[in-house]
């Protein structure tokens, strides 16, 4: 069934939200994917934030020129079966979810991504981004190192501080 034109209208603005609000953009090639892997693909991704969508390129290239940020990305790329991933409040999400469920897919392929800043990166760009962990995981990391010295500092007290109840019990038995 064709789309009427307000229903075009509707999706491209929709398209223009996703795309400013998304700290990453991926895109990638679906062909060959089956509807049920597809929408696991959709349930796992939405786990994390990210919103995987299946759109007409003629439209995300609308949507792109409508975004002011975004009116020099390069859209050569753009051709084919290809879904795209947004994710507003993590750069790393959309890539990760899409590489994951690539390792039991192996029909999605990277086409590449669009940043914030208005520029359109390679596969191999988006595999390495989806190869870093998560924001959480990093955020989590520094609060283990902040608190590393905290911690062996207060090992080494209450170390000593057995040590001396030990000797003490043991003076006055």
């Amino acid at each position: 069934m064709a789309l009427t034109k307000q229903k075009k209208n509707e999706i491209v603005a929709e398209l223009v939200s996703l795309l400013t609000s998304s700290k990453l953009t991926v895109v990638a090639e679906y062909r060959g994917i089956t509807v049920k892997a597809m929408q696991q693909l959709r349930k796992d991704a939405k786990t994390n934030g990210t919103k995987i969508s299946v759109v007409k390129n003629r439209l995300v290239k609308l949507a792109i020129n409508e975004t002011a940020n975004l009116k020099e990305v390069d859209v050569s790329l753009l051709k084919g079966q290809l879904l795209y991933a947004f994710n507003a409040s993590d750069e790393v999400a959309p890539a990760s979810s899409l590489a994951n469920f690539a390792k039991t897919n192996p029909s999605l392929q990277f086409i590449g991504a669009i940043t914030t800043e208005g520029k359109f990166i390679g596969a191999d760009e988006v595999k390495a981004l989806a190869a870093l962990p998560s924001k959480s995981d990093l955020i989590a990391q520094v609060v283990a190192t902040l608190f590393s010295p905290l911690n062996e500092v207060m090992n080494g007290l209450s170390g000593n501080l057995h040590a001396l109840l030990d000797g003490v019990s043991a003076k006055t038995s």
